[in-house]
């Protein structure tokens, strides 16, 4: 017979170690970066010095600041529509009754965002290199390609760096809409069906409206990893050629580990990344959101 259980000290107990865990690792550093954005850290010598909001307008006056602002949001406005369409394209394409090879496909789409992202990224920085493969397919066929390799043109690195994120990314998502896709009842297909409703019907006027809640879902959370890029930078170009690749995420972890007095200012970019990312988060479940009938 289930007993509710009511001893208020045994329940603390019991959710002491996420209690804990959330705020040494998750409270504590939100609130110590805060107060770190209000003050002249340096970490070499552990002086700290309050200056108020002077981190926040160095920020916002700041031209890389405004250049890594300008290369996140052509990565994201880049990276989300085609991610999430191919994913959901492949999602519909696997889910059809009868798909030859359905499991051994998903798999294979959904290996590349559980490989280690540092070792795709070595792999792809050897697929751009000037002798890379990507060249030497380009130039046997004839067609224009960068002489010095892919990641070392300004006009093409962030572009590369876009390409392989898409190719990483849309087998997770796929997945996402596949499970979103298995909790819409089959009756409306085989209604629509019995209709004489095309399969592009049955896509537009069930799956769609029926998937608005996991497109949401999906739109957010890509947008919110496409602004921390991070690793892809770090490890294949560290903010170059000429800053085109420098993003939000790689503009703090220069000058929070690379310029040891600049930890505040580093702070501070990070919350002003936070009230970017709620804003557009915000925005989107405002137009994207589904209305309940």
């Amino acid at each position: 017979m289930h007993r509710r259980f009511k001893d208020p000290a045994m329940t603390a107990a019991l959710l002491s170690p996420w209690i804990i865990t959330l705020c040494v690792f998750w409270i504590y550093p939100l609130i110590y970066a805060l107060v770190l954005s209000f003050s002249q850290y340096s970490t070499l010598n552990n002086t700290f010095t309050f200056i108020g909001a002077q981190n926040y307008s160095a920020v916002l006056q700041s031209d890389s600041f405004w250049q890594a602002l300008r290369n996140t949001l052509i990565f994201t406005v880049g990276t989300v529509p085609l991610t999430t369409c191919f994913a959901l394209a492949l999602a519909v394409a696997l889910q059809r009754r009868g798909a030859r090879f359905s499991s051994i496909m998903r798999a294979s789409y959904f290996m590349p965002s559980v490989t280690s992202l540092v070792v795709i990224a070595l792999i792809f920085y050897v697929l751009y290199a000037r002798e890379g493969y990507v060249n030497a397919l380009a130039s046997m066929m004839g067609m224009p390609h960068p002489e010095r390799g892919w990641l070392q043109e300004p006009s093409t690195a962030l572009a590369s760096i876009m390409a392989m994120d898409v190719w990483i990314s849309t087998g997770y998502y796929m997945v996402l809409f596949l499970a979103g896709m298995e909790a819409i009842p089959k009756d409306l297909y085989e209604s629509a069906e019995l209709n004489g409703a095309t399969r592009w019907q049955q896509f537009y006027r069930i799956t769609l409206p029926m998937l608005r809640s996991t497109l949401l879902f999906v739109i957010v959370i890509n947008t919110i990893k496409s602004f921390q890029i991070f690793v892809e930078v770090y490890v294949m170009t560290k903010g170059g050629p000429v800053g085109s690749t420098m993003t939000l995420v790689y503009d703090v972890y220069v000058h929070a580990f690379d310029r040891f007095d600049a930890m505040g200012y580093a702070c501070a970019l990070a919350y002003v990344i936070f009230v970017i990312l709620l804003l557009l988060s915000f925005v989107q479940m405002r137009v994207l959101r589904t209305r309940e009938v």
